[in-house]
């Protein structure tokens, strides 16, 4: 299944269609994509190489990525550029770096690959490609790892680099993987006008249950027309599948602090404690499977938490002491997340509850309008705090959210899905 949204190479460049190159080539895929086996999970780098990156022949390139990106094989899809003779011109890197173990929210610096090849920063600086350097290439390539939730940043570098090709008239391709936790419901406040940032700069639900590709899709109808986008779709991609479940198909980290799929699925639970003076467990072995503070009783939350009747988590008793972040070399006290049926697990109503019990029992402690900006640029508007703070029912605060994402489905139908 190939995305309908075609493009040519632009005019400039003075040769053959790219367009015309891209259809031939992926052609030829056809046969292989009714003869791949239903079980195997081939990204859009797997189908690349099986073309041999006949897409690519003649093209000037530049490539989105981090160490994540790499083939069912494990090879770096850099690599397999080059090996296939693609005239790769640069990388640029997201946030966490290109070797994605630089701590959220630290500037990443550039570097070099493969002897010769600059790898350019988009989270230094600036986090939207140079026109200049763009001007240099007929084709930029995003080839990065998403875990579902919207602020992580990685679709919001595609955001940028999508708007800084249509400024460039040069061509977008994303080859596109997986959502991890595509299962899991889509949940969550929208992003309110006014409220757009870098942890929020796509108007999707916060669990948006969607691929890089999809969104990409998206945001050519909605905001860049002119821009010349394909998609290369991966192969045997279920929605109803984690990512996990694929046999022979290894998650790689996008991120330090991002491990395994299970810490995907929780983090969306989580992630809205570092705009608190609750420690989300980084510098731990368990970072957004685990929380705590000083100040926190553990078995007091624990049992605070027992009304809500929660479907596919349990929390156990935790103390640990982090080595870096906050509260470190302190003893915290808290809970461990522990998923125990995903197919029913909901992040967003579990960050409700959590928020709620630890704003009643801690509310001087937690400080939620001490980072109350970053908060709601988290969440997306300054709703969810406010909810939160005047102890709104659980369920009032769960349908205003219900509300904007069925807002969100009835506005943008499900055309732009590539997968079942």
């Amino acid at each position: 299944m190939m995305s309908n949204h075609s493009f040519s190479r632009p005019a400039r460049a003075g040769k053959k269609s790219f367009f015309m190159q891209a259809a031939l080539a992926l052609a030829a895929l056809f046969f292989f994509v009714h003869s791949a086996s239903a079980e195997q999970l081939l990204c859009g780098i797997d189908r690349l190489e099986t073309s041999g990156c006949r897409e690519l022949s003649g093209l000037r390139v530049g490539l989105i990525t981090n160490s994540a990106g790499v083939s069912r094989g494990g090879e770096a899809d850099y690599a397999i550029l080059l090996r296939n003779g693609v005239n790769v011109k640069f990388l640029m890197a997201p946030e966490h770096g290109f070797s994605a173990d630089i701590e959220a929210g630290k500037k990443v610096g550039s570097s070099v690959v493969a002897d010769t090849i600059p790898v350019f920063s988009l989270y230094g600086t600036t986090k939207k490609p140079d026109i200049r350097q763009l001007r240099q290439i007929d084709l930029l390539l995003f080839d990065l790892q998403d875990v579902g939730t919207r602020c992580y940043t990685y679709i919001s570098t595609m955001k940028n680099a999508m708007e800084a090709c249509e400024e460039a008239g040069i061509a977008f391709m994303v080859l596109d993987r997986p959502n991890p936790v595509v299962p899991l419901p889509q949940e969550g406040f929208m992003v309110t006008s006014g409220y757009e940032s870098f942890v929020g700069a796509v108007n999707i639900p916060f669990v948006h249950s969607m691929t890089v590709g999809e969104i990409a899709l998206m945001l050519k109808e909605l905001l860049y027309r002119k821009l010349d986008l394909r998609v290369i779709p991966m192969l045997g991609y279920r929605r109803d599948r984690f990512v996990d479940e694929y046999p022979g198909f290894s998650f790689k980290s996008p991120s330090p602090n991002i491990r395994n799929v299970e810490t995907a699925i929780i983090y969306p639970a989580t992630v809205f404690l570092e705009a608190t003076m609750v420690s989300e467990g980084r510098g731990t072995d368990a970072p957004f499977m685990q929380f705590g503070a000083p100040f926190i009783k553990s078995q007091e939350l624990a049992a605070a938490l027992q009304k809500y009747e929660f479907s596919g988590v349990s929390f156990d008793t935790v103390e640990f002491q982090p080595r870096s972040g906050k509260f470190s070399g302190e003893r915290c006290h808290g809970l461990k997340l522990v998923v125990t049926d995903r197919k029913v697990f909901s992040p967003f109503r579990t960050a409700t509850a959590l928020l709620l019990e630890l704003q009643r029992l801690y509310p001087a402690d937690i400080a939620l309008d001490k980072h109350g900006e970053f908060f709601d640029r988290l969440a997306g508007s300054p709703l969810f705090r406010e909810m939160i703070k005047k102890q709104q029912p659980f369920d009032n605060i769960i349908e205003a959210g219900n509300c904007q994402v069925e807002e969100f489905r009835r506005s943008h139908p499900e055309r732009f899905f590539l997968y079942q």
